[in-house]
C-alpha cells in the first residue's frame, strides 16, 4: 500500500509541475520575449541594431540548384543590367539582389581573349556570392518588408552605367520601398533608399546589407602570410578570420561608427559601408550553422531603427564596394566628402600588407610612383634596388671592408692554425688577440645580409598582394613579375616541345629558369670574393648554397628573383672596388680556377717562367781552359 501511495504521490506530482509548465511559465516566458523584443525596438531608436535576417530562410531557391551559373542566370528573367567601364553583369530584381558582377579590366590568364574576372554569382548556382540590401522590422513593422521573394519594378533608368542610375520600386501595404542604385567609374556602388509610410500609424524597421557567400571558394590561396576571408574596420580596429575560423570557431561582432565589413580574396574585394557618421552593428558569421553540409558565410550590418511617422519618410544611403584592390583607389574613398571621398575610415587596409606594413607600404608607393615614371615596373624594381643599396651604402661599406681586412689576414691566420693544430683554445685566443689588434668584428659581414631580409620580405609581400603588380611585364620572356620564371632548364628554355613542370611529383622542382639561374651564378661568384670559412665542414655548406638558393628561388615570383640578381651584381660591385681600394690582391685563377685567357682579360698578367740555370761546367774543364 505504501509503495502505491508513494508512485500516486510522484505521479500527481509530475502533472502538477506539466500542468504548470504549460499553464505558468510558458505564456510567462513568451511575455517576456515580446518585452524583450519591445525593449530591443525602443533601444534601436537610440542607435542599437535589430537582428539581421538570413537571406537563406524562405530562398527561391537551394544551394546547388543549378549545374553552372550560366543556368542560374538564365533562371531569372526580370534583370537590370549593368555595363559600364569597369563591369558588367546584373540586378535581380527577385530580392533586388546583386548577383551578377564581372571585372571587364581584369582577366584570368595573360591571354587577352582568356575570361573576366567573375566576382558575383547568382544564388543557387556553385560557389553562390551575393549581396542584398533590405529592411528589417521591430515593433510595429508591417509582417511583409522587401525580402528574397520581393518583386521589385524598375521604375526609371535603363541599363545601369556610370553616368545613369536605375531606381527600383516596391509596395507594401502603406509603406513604399523606393531604391536608386548608381555607380562611379570604378567599383563602388551607392544605394539610396526611402521608405514612405502612408498609413495612420508610425512604422519602426531598421536598414540591413548582406554579403553572403556559399562554400569555401575554390580558388583560395591557402598561403600563411596572405588574408584571405571576412574582414572588417569596426572601431578604426582591423579584424580578419580565415573561412575555415569562422567554419570552426565562429566569426566576430561588433558596434562601430564608421568603418566596414565585407569578405576578401587576394586580389578582389567585397565590403559593405554603412554610412560612416552612423552608428551600426556589423557581424561575420556561418549562417547555415555548424552541421551544415555547405557553409554559408555571411558578412552584414544593421543600422539605427528609424521610426517613420503617419505620412511620412525616411532616407538612408549605403555604400558596397565590388571589385579590385587597387590601392590608390581604395585610399581615394578614404579622403573626407569635401575632397571628393566617402571618409571610408581605414578602407586600404583590406591589402593584407602584413606586420611589416611600414616597410611594405613604402615600398609599394616608391614602386608605384618609379613604374608610374618610367612605365615597367620591372625597371621600377631596378631602381628601388639601387636605392636601398645607396641608404644601406655605409653599412654594406663598413661590412666589405671588415670582409676585406679578414682577406689580408688570411695568411697570418692560417699559420697560427698550423702553429697550434692541437691545441684549439690556444688557436682561438690567438686569432681573438689578432681580430682586437686589427679592431676587426668577423661577424661584420652578416650584417648586410641580417638588413637584407625584412626589405626582402617586404618586397616579397608587396608583389604577392598587390594587384599592381599583377600580370605586370617586364621585358622578353617575362610577363608577370608576381608568378615565377616561366623558363626551365630542363626543357633547354622552351627548346624541347615538353613541360617539365606538368610532370607528376617532381615537375615542381624542376621549374629553373634563366632568372634564378643567373642569381645562383651570381651568389657564387660573390661568395667567391668572400674569405672561405676556416671549418671544412663550413666550407661544403657555404659551397653548396648557390645551388640551393637557386632551387629555392626559382618557386618565387620572378619580380623577387629580379630583385635579389641585381642586388647581388651590385654587392659584387661594390665588394670588388673596396678590394682593389684596400689593395688586396683577386687571385682569379685560384679562386675561380679560370683558364689563362681569362686572367688576361681579368686584368692579371701571367708570371714570367724563372729563368733556366746554366748547366754546372764538366770536370776538369777550368784545368783545361788555364
Amino acid at each position: 500500500m505504501d509503495n502505491r501511495n508513494l508512485l500516486l504521490a510522484i505521479v500527481l506530482s509530475v502533472g502538477i509541475l506539466l500542468i504548470y509548465q504549460f499553464l505558468v511559465v510558458e505564456p510567462e516566458r513568451a511575455r517576456q520575449a515580446t518585452l524583450q523584443a519591445e525593449q530591443a525596438a525602443a533601444a534601436g531608436m537610440e542607435g542599437d541594431a535589430i537582428a539581421a535576417p538570413r537571406l537563406s530562410d524562405g530562398a527561391v531557391v537551394t544551394p546547388g540548384a543549378f549545374d553552372t551559373r550560366d543556368d542560374a542566370l538564365a533562371s531569372a528573367s526580370r534583370r537590370v543590367l549593368i555595363d559600364t567601364l569597369a563591369v558588367d553583369g546584373s540586378i535581380n530584381l527577385t530580392g533586388a539582389r546583386l548577383d551578377d558582377l564581372k571585372l571587364k579590366r581584369y582577366r584570368e590568364t595573360l591571354d587577352e581573349n582568356s575570361p573576366e574576372i567573375t566576382l558575383l554569382t547568382p544564388f543557387g548556382a556553385p560557389e553562390a556570392y551575393y549581396v542584398v540590401h533590405g529592411w528589417t522590422g521591430g515593433a510595429g513593422a508591417p509582417g511583409s518588408l522587401p525580402g528574397p521573394k520581393t518583386q521589385w519594378e524598375q521604375i526609371a533608368g535603363g541599363t545601369l552605367t556610370q553616368d545613369a542610375p536605375v531606381t527600383l520600386s516596391y509596395k507594401t501595404g502603406d509603406l513604399t520601398f523606393t531604391r536608386t542604385i548608381s555607380i562611379d567609374a570604378d567599383y563602388m556602388f551607392k544605394i539610396e533608399d526611402q521608405v514612405t509610410n502612408s498609413g495612420a500609424a508610425p512604422v519602426r524597421i531598421a536598414p540591413y546589407g548582406l554579403l553572403n557567400r556559399h562554400g569555401i571558394p575554390g580558388d583560395l590561396e591557402n598561403f600563411m602570410i596572405l588574408h584571405e576571408g571576412p574582414v572588417a574596420v569596426l572601431d578604426g580596429k582591423l579584424t580578419e578570420r580565415k573561412y575555415k575560423k569562422v567554419v570552426n570557431d565562429g566569426g566576430f561582432e561588433g558596434s562601430s561608427t564608421g568603418g566596414w565589413i565585407g569578405l576578401t580574396d587576394k586580389y578582389w574585394l567585397g565590403a559593405l559601408i554603412p554610412p560612416q557618421t552612423e552608428t551600426f552593428k556589423g557581424a561575420v558569421k556561418n549562417a547555415a550553422g555548424p552541421n551544415a553540409v555547405e557553409p554559408l558565410f555571411q558578412a552584414n550590418f544593421v543600422g539605427a531603427a528609424r521610426e517613420i511617422p503617419a505620412g511620412g519618410s525616411v532616407a538612408f544611403e549605403s555604400h558596397l564596394f565590388a571589385g579590385a584592390k587597387k590601392v590608390n583607389l581604395l585610399r581615394s574613398y578614404e579622403k573626407p566628402v569635401a575632397e571628393g571621398g566617402l571618409g571610408v575610415e581605414g578602407f586600404d587596409r583590406a591589402v593584407d600588407w602584413g606586420n611589416l606594413f611600414f616597410l611594405t607600404k613604402p615600398i609599394f608607393f616608391v614602386l608605384d610612383f618609379l613604374n608610374s615614371a618610367v612605365g615597367n615596373f620591372g625597371v621600377a624594381i631596378l631602381i628601388l634596388t639601387l636605392l636601398i643599396k645607396l641608404i644601406l651604402f655605409p653599412l654594406a661599406n663598413k661590412a666589405y671592408e671588415s670582409m676585406t681586412k679578414m682577406k689580408k689576414l688570411q695568411p697570418e691566420i692560417m699559420k697560427l692554425r698550423e702553429r697550434y693544430a692541437d691545441d684549439k683554445m690556444k688557436q682561438q685566443q690567438e686569432m681573438m688577440a689578432i681580430y682586437q689588434k686589427e679592431k676587426l668584428n668577423p661577424l661584420a659581414g652578416c650584417l648586410p645580409v641580417l638588413v637584407q631580409i625584412p626589405i626582402f620580405y617586404a618586397l616579397y609581400k608587396t608583389l604577392f598582394v598587390t594587384i599592381e603588380l599583377r600580370h605586370a611585364p617586364f621585358f622578353g620572356w617575362i610577363r608577370d613579375l608576381s608568378e615565377p620564371d616561366p623558363t626551365s632548364i630542363f626543357n633547354l628554355f622552351g627548346l624541347l616541345p615538353y613541360d617539365p613542370m606538368a610532370m607528376p611529383v617532381i615537375g615542381a622542382f624542376l621549374g629553373i629558369g634563366v632568372l634564378p639561374l643567373l642569381m645562383g651564378v651570381g651568389m657564387w661568384f660573390q661568395m667567391k670574393l668572400n674569405p672561405p670559412p676556416q671549418d671544412p665542414i663550413q666550407q661544403q655548406v657555404f659551397a653548396l648554397m648557390p645551388i640551393f638558393f637557386t632551387v629555392l628561388m626559382a618557386g618565387f615570383a620572378a619580380g623577387l628573383v629580379l630583385y635579389w640578381t641585381w642586388n647581388t651584381l651590385l654587392s659584387i660591385a661594390q665588394q670588388y672596388v673596396i678590394m682593389r681600394r684596400m689593395g688586396v690582391e683577386i687571385e682569379w685563377g685560384d679562386r675561380f680556377k679560370t683558364p689563362a685567357f681569362v686572367n688576361r682579360l681579368m686584368g692579371k698578367a701571367e708570371e714570367a717562367a724563372p729563368a733556366a740555370k746554366p748547366a754546372a761546367p764538366p770536370a776538369g774543364s777550368d784545368d783545361k781552359a788555364k
